[in-house]
């Protein structure tokens, strides 16, 4: 049985408002945010379906839209040999469902995003963070983060301590000048420079 039609005959049947997505080795679907863990579910109990494995969950920052995130799951059924990504637009502020009572792994993958990109999963076990400092300010994975952070850590010597301290770049942003090439000094050349002249 084509697995593409069970898929279509739950979401119809439960009302989801699904969108097909067209991506290379893989089925995709875009969904609510909010219809997730149903479909998740039935997706890995499905005898006919398997997707057992959740073999990654990310998300992604696209600052100048209405719904800035969006939350991607891959999943891979071994009995079928088949592999399937799900993705919902989340805004800015609005809890997603954590689905780790469907797929255990997932609350390690809920923390990284929460680490790296400040969107909270609702009723996850463990909403840590995983990858920073507890006390670390902010989201490194948003696009509106500074890019040199707010606090450099430095192991202090008078006080024999690791100590948190403000930002203090050692040399300055340098800027440079990408539309013209390079073109090094003219006395140097290189080995193999003298086949280029013809």
């Amino acid at each position: 049985m084509d697995f593409h039609k069970i898929i279509d005959e739950f979401y119809k049947y439960y009302g989801m408002s699904v969108k097909e997505l067209s991506v290379p080795g893989f089925s995709g679907y875009e969904l609510d945010v909010y219809d997730l863990p149903h479909l998740l579910k039935f997706l890995k109990r499905s005898e006919y379906l398997r997707f057992t494995i959740l073999t990654d969950l990310f998300a992604a920052d696209f600052i100048d839209r209405e719904n800035r995130f969006e939350v991607v799951y891959s999943l891979l059924s071994l009995k079928f040999n088949k592999r399937i990504l799900l993705k919902a637009k989340v805004p800015e502020g609005v809890k997603v469902p954590s689905v780790a009572n469907v797929f255990s792994a997932a609350c390690w993958y809920e923390r990284e995003i929460f680490d790296m990109f400040g969107i909270e999963f609702a009723d996850s076990p463990d909403m840590r963070r995983i990858l920073t400092d507890y006390s670390f300010i902010g989201h490194p994975l948003r696009k509106d983060f500074p890019l040199s952070g707010h606090v450099q850590v430095k192991y202090d010597e008078v006080t024999s301590k690791v100590v948190y301290e403000p930002v203090s770049l050692e040399q300055e942003f340098r800027e440079f000048d990408f539309s013209s090439p390079w073109s090094g000094p003219s006395e140097y050349n290189l080995p193999g420079d003298e086949k280029v002249t013809k």
